[in-house]
């Protein structure tokens, strides 16, 4: 017998039980894996599954200094230690006092309402974004008519009235302004 003829017994074996499950009525042909799960299998094996990590989670020896350390966590003393001469580094006077101005304000070629407008606004956008000390330029009033110049005064009633202004002053050098200029550390 060679493999033609197994293979032909084969087929007409097949034809044969096909034939007989059509007599019967039945379709005993199961379109499902080999040896895979039913939906209620896989239910209860992955509620095992769960079961038995959980379990294994809750057997677990843990290192007391591990648990503490958990529960309550670290603290980092440099970090402290920067944050706190950061502040009190801001604080003090003479450190504020020589810091360079983080905000400027021109006001050269203004009328005194519109130099009070925009000194005002400038004033809160800057206490707004945290900046603790700003430059105001208003000129030496050279061309001022009369004696006194009129931005430089109002720039002083302004910084003497409003309660965000703290210590101000003039620059060192004329490069930075000389009195032609006021610098004020916001409260």
């Amino acid at each position: 017998m060679d493999m033609n003829d197994i293979l032909a017994q084969w087929d007409k074996m097949q034809a044969d039980q096909i034939k007989k499950q059509k007599e019967s009525g039945k379709n005993t042909i199961s379109h499902k894996k080999a040896n895979a799960p039913t939906p209620e299998e896989k239910a209860r094996a992955a509620e095992k599954d769960f079961e038995a990590k959980l379990k294994a989670e809750n057997s677990k020896e843990i290192n007391p200094m591990e648990m503490w350390l958990r529960r309550y966590g670290t603290v980092d003393k440099d970090k402290i230690a920067e944050e706190a001469e950061y502040t009190n580094r801001e604080k003090d006077r003479s450190y504020l006092i020589n810091m360079r101005p983080e905000a400027r304000l021109d006001l050269h070629g203004l009328h005194q309402d519109e130099a009070y407008e925009r000194l005002d606004n400038f004033i809160a956008d800057c206490k707004r974004r945290g900046i603790k000390k700003v430059m105001i330029i208003h000129g030496k009033g050279n061309h001022t008519t009369g004696t006194d110049p009129v931005l430089g005064e109002l720039v002083r009633h302004f910084i003497e009235r409003d309660k965000r202004c703290g210590m101000s002053g003039h620059p060192k050098t004329r490069a930075e302004g000389g009195n032609g200029a006021t610098w004020v550390i916001l409260k």
